[in-house]
């Protein structure tokens, strides 16, 4: 004679699917803070590197890239993976609201978090192209008055009557 009816057995079942369930939905709002946290922190250190070492000043001759081109370089590096956990965030968020959340929200929201990442990507990038300009040739440096100089002489300029211009557009 077996100690349990098949009664029982359909409720042990049940509750195991049950559990089943509630463990899966307990993991995207676990999954979504980590993958928040790990993206706040890598994009707080890869900002708070860049902020430190290099100069707000923007007519500064270049020197800091010298002596700290390789602090920049590991703050560039940290942005890919800032980048990787924030889709994990967004995706986790996603996840978690599931049917609640409306159509258009939702595409805003995705659609935002890429241009986000985007921007980002391309803004590491040209500072990495710096970098990598500097490495290739340091004694080299473009001057930064000379430049803002040019700038302000291109030929697609004389049609433009901008604050820095003279009357004449040259």
């Amino acid at each position: 004679m077996s100690r349990f009816s098949s009664v029982d057995l359909n409720i042990v079942v049940g509750a195991m699917q049950n559990d089943k369930l509630i463990r899966s939905r307990l993991k995207t709002p676990k999954a979504a803070a980590i993958a928040g946290i790990v993206f706040s922190a890598l994009f707080i250190a890869a900002f708070s590197l860049l902020r430190i070492f290099v100069p707000s000043d923007p007519f500064e001759s270049g020197e800091w890239l010298k002596a700290n081109s390789n602090t920049i370089i590991f703050a560039l590096n940290l942005i890919p993976f800032a980048g990787i956990a924030f889709l994990w965030f967004v995706g986790a968020l996603r996840d978690r609201l599931g049917d609640l959340e409306d159509r258009f929200f939702s595409t805003v929201f995705l659609g935002s978090s890429l241009l986000f990442l985007a921007t980002l990507f391309t803004s590491a990038a040209a500072i990495g192209a710096i970098i990598l300009a500097f490495a290739a040739d340091p004694g080299n440096l473009i001057d930064p008055a000379a430049f803002v100089s040019s700038t302000m002489r291109h030929p697609a300029r004389i049609a433009v009557r901008t604050p820095w211009t003279t009357t004449e557009g040259s």
